[in-house]
Protein backbone atom coordinates (compact mmCIF):
# COMPACT_ATOMS: atom_id res chain seq x y z
CA UNK A 1 0.00 0.00 0.00
CA UNK A 2 1.17 3.52 -0.68
CA UNK A 3 0.00 6.10 1.87
CA UNK A 4 0.26 9.79 0.94
CA UNK A 5 -0.39 12.71 3.30
CA UNK A 6 -2.47 15.07 1.14
CA UNK A 7 -3.25 17.41 4.02
CA UNK A 8 -1.24 20.46 5.07
CA UNK A 9 -0.80 19.09 8.61
CA UNK A 10 1.76 16.66 9.98
CA UNK A 11 0.21 13.25 10.70
CA UNK A 12 1.47 11.37 13.75
CA UNK A 13 1.12 7.94 15.35
CA UNK A 14 -0.56 6.39 12.31
CA UNK A 15 -1.92 2.87 12.63
CA UNK A 16 -2.49 1.73 9.02
CA UNK A 17 -4.36 -1.53 8.37
CA UNK A 18 -5.66 -3.50 5.43
CA UNK A 19 -9.02 -5.14 6.27
CA UNK A 20 -10.91 -7.91 4.49
CA UNK A 21 -14.65 -7.62 3.95
CA UNK A 22 -14.85 -11.32 3.18
CA UNK A 23 -12.46 -13.49 5.20
CA UNK A 24 -13.78 -16.59 3.43
CA UNK A 25 -12.22 -15.30 0.20
CA UNK A 26 -9.38 -13.07 1.37
CA UNK A 27 -7.32 -13.43 4.50
CA UNK A 28 -5.05 -10.50 5.37
CA UNK A 29 -1.78 -12.11 6.49
CA UNK A 30 0.17 -8.92 7.30
CA UNK A 31 -2.28 -6.20 8.28
CA UNK A 32 -0.26 -3.02 7.97
CA UNK A 33 2.16 -0.85 9.83
CA UNK A 34 2.75 1.88 12.39
CA UNK A 35 4.08 5.18 11.02
CA UNK A 36 5.38 7.60 13.68
CA UNK A 37 5.34 10.76 11.47
CA UNK A 38 4.15 11.56 7.94
CA UNK A 39 4.87 15.10 6.75
CA UNK A 40 2.56 16.98 4.33
CA UNK A 41 3.10 15.58 0.83
CA UNK A 42 5.06 12.66 2.30
CA UNK A 43 4.57 9.06 1.23
CA UNK A 44 5.11 5.70 2.89
CA UNK A 45 5.12 2.34 1.17
CA UNK A 46 3.56 -0.28 3.44
CA UNK A 47 4.06 -3.94 2.52
CA UNK A 48 1.01 -6.17 3.01
CA UNK A 49 0.36 -9.79 2.25
CA UNK A 50 -2.98 -11.45 1.59
CA UNK A 51 -4.02 -15.02 0.95
CA UNK A 52 -6.85 -14.97 -1.59
CA UNK A 53 -8.68 -18.01 -2.89
CA UNK A 54 -11.64 -16.17 -4.43
CA UNK A 55 -12.44 -12.60 -5.49
CA UNK A 56 -13.39 -10.34 -2.61
CA UNK A 57 -13.09 -6.84 -1.23
CA UNK A 58 -10.65 -5.10 1.08
CA UNK A 59 -10.39 -1.60 2.52
CA UNK A 60 -7.75 0.44 4.34
CA UNK A 61 -8.13 2.15 7.71
CA UNK A 62 -5.85 4.82 9.14
CA UNK A 63 -6.05 6.05 12.73
CA UNK A 64 -3.77 8.63 14.25
CA UNK A 65 -3.37 12.34 15.03
CA UNK A 66 -3.70 15.35 12.73
CA UNK A 67 -2.94 18.78 14.23
CA UNK A 68 -2.91 17.10 17.67
CA UNK A 69 -6.50 15.88 17.19
CA UNK A 70 -7.43 12.20 16.76
CA UNK A 71 -8.71 11.20 13.33
CA UNK A 72 -9.93 8.10 11.52
CA UNK A 73 -10.06 7.49 7.76
CA UNK A 74 -11.36 4.57 5.68
CA UNK A 75 -10.83 3.95 1.99
CA UNK A 76 -13.61 2.87 -0.34
CA UNK A 77 -13.90 -0.88 -0.89
CA UNK A 78 -11.40 -2.28 -3.38
CA UNK A 79 -12.04 -5.53 -5.25
CA UNK A 80 -9.26 -8.11 -5.38
CA UNK A 81 -9.59 -10.35 -8.41
CA UNK A 82 -8.33 -13.92 -8.26
CA UNK A 83 -7.89 -15.98 -11.41
CA UNK A 84 -10.26 -15.71 -14.32
CA UNK A 85 -13.76 -15.76 -12.90
CA UNK A 86 -16.43 -16.35 -15.52
CA UNK A 87 -18.72 -13.72 -13.98
CA UNK A 88 -19.18 -11.46 -11.00
CA UNK A 89 -22.00 -10.52 -8.66
CA UNK A 90 -22.09 -6.77 -9.22
CA UNK A 91 -24.74 -5.67 -6.73
CA UNK A 92 -27.56 -6.59 -4.39
CA UNK A 93 -30.35 -4.23 -3.39
CA UNK A 94 -33.03 -5.23 -0.88
CA UNK A 95 -36.09 -3.26 0.17
CA UNK A 96 -39.28 -3.81 2.13
CA UNK A 97 -42.50 -3.17 0.21
CA UNK A 98 -46.07 -3.02 1.54
CA UNK A 99 -48.42 -5.79 0.51
CA UNK A 100 -49.32 -9.37 1.23
CA UNK A 101 -51.69 -10.74 3.80
CA UNK A 102 -49.40 -10.30 6.81
CA UNK A 103 -47.77 -6.99 5.88
CA UNK A 104 -44.58 -6.45 3.97
CA UNK A 105 -42.62 -8.21 1.26
CA UNK A 106 -38.88 -8.27 0.79
CA UNK A 107 -37.86 -7.38 -2.75
CA UNK A 108 -34.29 -8.19 -3.80
CA UNK A 109 -32.55 -7.28 -7.02
CA UNK A 110 -29.16 -8.80 -7.89
CA UNK A 111 -27.01 -7.93 -10.91
CA UNK A 112 -24.56 -10.38 -12.50
CA UNK A 113 -21.94 -9.43 -15.12
CA UNK A 114 -20.21 -11.92 -17.40
CA UNK A 115 -16.42 -11.80 -17.91
CA UNK A 116 -16.30 -14.63 -20.46
CA UNK A 117 -19.04 -16.55 -22.23
CA UNK A 118 -20.66 -18.48 -19.40
CA UNK A 119 -23.77 -20.43 -18.59
CA UNK A 120 -25.08 -22.59 -15.81
CA UNK A 121 -24.11 -20.23 -12.99
CA UNK A 122 -26.26 -20.37 -9.86
CA UNK A 123 -27.47 -17.31 -7.95
CA UNK A 124 -28.67 -18.05 -4.42
CA UNK A 125 -30.41 -15.48 -2.24
CA UNK A 126 -31.00 -16.16 1.45
CA UNK A 127 -32.25 -14.10 4.37
CA UNK A 128 -31.42 -14.34 8.05
CA UNK A 129 -34.71 -13.62 9.78
CA UNK A 130 -35.16 -11.36 12.82
CA UNK A 131 -35.60 -14.52 14.93
CA UNK A 132 -32.20 -15.82 13.75
CA UNK A 133 -33.37 -18.50 11.33
CA UNK A 134 -32.43 -18.74 7.66
CA UNK A 135 -34.88 -18.62 4.77
CA UNK A 136 -34.03 -19.36 1.14
CA UNK A 137 -35.56 -16.67 -1.06
CA UNK A 138 -34.31 -17.99 -4.42
CA UNK A 139 -31.92 -20.35 -6.15
CA UNK A 140 -31.85 -19.70 -9.89
CA UNK A 141 -29.68 -20.68 -12.82
CA UNK A 142 -28.55 -17.52 -14.54
CA UNK A 143 -29.09 -17.00 -18.23
CA UNK A 144 -26.07 -17.49 -20.52
CA UNK A 145 -23.88 -14.37 -20.39
CA UNK A 146 -21.49 -12.87 -22.93
CA UNK A 147 -18.38 -10.95 -21.87
CA UNK A 148 -19.47 -7.59 -20.42
CA UNK A 149 -23.17 -8.50 -20.50
CA UNK A 150 -25.12 -7.74 -17.34
CA UNK A 151 -28.31 -9.42 -16.19
CA UNK A 152 -30.70 -8.55 -13.34
CA UNK A 153 -32.63 -10.98 -11.19
CA UNK A 154 -35.57 -9.87 -9.03
CA UNK A 155 -36.95 -11.93 -6.14
CA UNK A 156 -39.92 -11.15 -3.91
CA UNK A 157 -40.81 -13.02 -0.73
CA UNK A 158 -43.28 -12.40 2.07
CA UNK A 159 -41.44 -11.15 5.15
CA UNK A 160 -43.43 -13.08 7.74
CA UNK A 161 -41.69 -11.39 10.69
CA UNK A 162 -41.19 -7.83 11.81
CA UNK A 163 -37.60 -6.69 12.26
CA UNK A 164 -34.27 -6.62 10.49
CA UNK A 165 -33.44 -9.17 7.80
CA UNK A 166 -29.85 -9.72 6.67
CA UNK A 167 -30.05 -10.69 2.98
CA UNK A 168 -27.22 -12.68 1.34
CA UNK A 169 -26.66 -13.24 -2.37
CA UNK A 170 -24.01 -15.69 -3.61
CA UNK A 171 -23.04 -16.46 -7.20
CA UNK A 172 -21.59 -19.91 -7.92
CA UNK A 173 -19.94 -21.61 -10.88
CA UNK A 174 -20.48 -25.22 -9.80
CA UNK A 175 -19.09 -25.30 -6.25
CA UNK A 176 -16.77 -22.29 -6.76
CA UNK A 177 -18.14 -19.12 -5.24
CA UNK A 178 -17.65 -16.15 -7.59
CA UNK A 179 -19.15 -13.43 -5.42
CA UNK A 180 -21.09 -12.56 -2.31
CA UNK A 181 -23.07 -9.45 -1.37
CA UNK A 182 -25.11 -8.60 1.72
CA UNK A 183 -27.84 -6.09 2.42
CA UNK A 184 -30.06 -5.26 5.41
CA UNK A 185 -33.75 -4.51 5.27
CA UNK A 186 -36.20 -3.68 8.06
CA UNK A 187 -39.85 -4.79 7.90
CA UNK A 188 -42.93 -3.82 9.86
CA UNK A 189 -46.12 -5.85 10.20
CA UNK A 190 -49.46 -4.10 9.93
Amino acid sequence: MRLTNRSSAVLRALDVKLNSLDVYSIDVVTEGSFIPVLDPGGQELIPVQVSASLPGSVYITVEGERAEEPFHWESPDMTVKVGDASAELVSLVAAAEPGGVDGEWIRCEASVRGHVASEGLTLQIWAETPAGGFKELASVETKPLSPGEESRYVVEAEAGEEGTYEVYACLYDGTRRLGRETERVRTRQE
